[in-house]
């Protein structure tokens, strides 16, 4: 275990810094990503229209997209996690930035703003949760138990689990075969299992009433792998909090990138 220092905030680190990717220039934006992904993976459908107006930061969680995971046997720690990326951020040159998380990076993104609110302006987050309620936990379960298995099959639950039934039901013929493919032939990023583990683990609910920037929750009404049950409970605790909800599923800012990203530039210009 090292420490490192960010403005004179001593904090220790269980691993190396993240690993990160700088896109744009403009107000600093920290964008978190989900559970076995990658910040480029999860965020690329929208992340033009985000760097044209920001300076976009994008770490890569422990195990994903070249960041080392910690010592075998050391578990994920979410405080170690949220200061790391807060680190990232100002390894890249941020001095303040507005943070965004999607799914596990949702929760991430709540600690780091409550652990280091001197640097967090906005908080956004996206198909996140406080805590796994219980399809969701089901669900994380089931996905770690098939990647440690290897089952082919994984792509298909996160294909069901990702997208809308009324966006698949739409695609055109063989295009579903082809999203298949896609997502089987996206590897799992190393650290996923150790990911899943840190999701469900996590409860921050008792951070949601002492955070103090503007957040925006967003959910969409067809999620079905984290309920909008999830966003309904952090809007209901976060004292400045907004609550959107769009059409879509887990993936909605696949589905329709120009709806998630224009509330989200919509949420960041209040605050510019």
């Amino acid at each position: 275990m090292v420490t490192a220092a960010i403005a004179g905030v001593n904090y220790d680190l269980m691993t190396e810094s993240l690993a990160f990717d700088v896109h744009g220039s403009g107000p600093g934006l920290v964008l978190l990503h989900g559970t076995g992904s990658s910040g480029l993976r999860t965020w690329n459908t929208i992340l033009g229209g985000l760097a044209a107006q920001h300076t976009v930061v994008l770490p890569n969680l422990p195990g994903s997209g070249g960041s080392p995971l910690p010592a075998a046997g050391t578990s994920l720690d979410l405080d170690v996690v949220a200061d790391q990326v807060v680190s990232a951020a100002r390894n890249a040159g941020l001095e303040r930035f507005a943070l965004a998380g999607a799914s596990l990076g949702g929760a991430l993104a709540v600690r780091a703003a409550i652990r280091h609110p001197e640097f967090v302006t906005r908080l956004i987050t996206v198909a996140g949760f406080a805590r796994p309620r219980p399809t969701l936990r089901l669900n994380l379960q089931l996905l770690a138990s098939m990647y440690t298995r290897g089952d082919d099959d994984a792509s298909r639950l996160i294909t069901s689990l990702s997208f809308a039934e009324d966006y698949l039901d739409a695609l055109p013929e063989g295009a579903l075969q082809q999203v298949l493919r896609q997502i089987g032939e996206l590897r799992p990023e190393l650290g996923t299992t150790a990911q899943i583990e840190l999701a469900l683990s996590i409860d921050v609910r008792d951070d949601l009433p002492r955070l103090r920037v503007p957040t925006l929750v967003l959910t969409a009404t067809g999620d079905r792998f984290v309920a909008p049950a999830h966003a309904y409970e952090i809007a209901a605790a976060v004292p400045d909090g907004r609550l959107v909800e769009i059409p879509g599923g887990h993936a909605a800012h696949v589905e329709d990138p120009t709806r998630s990203l224009s509330e989200l530039l919509t949420f960041l210009a209040e605050g510019e």
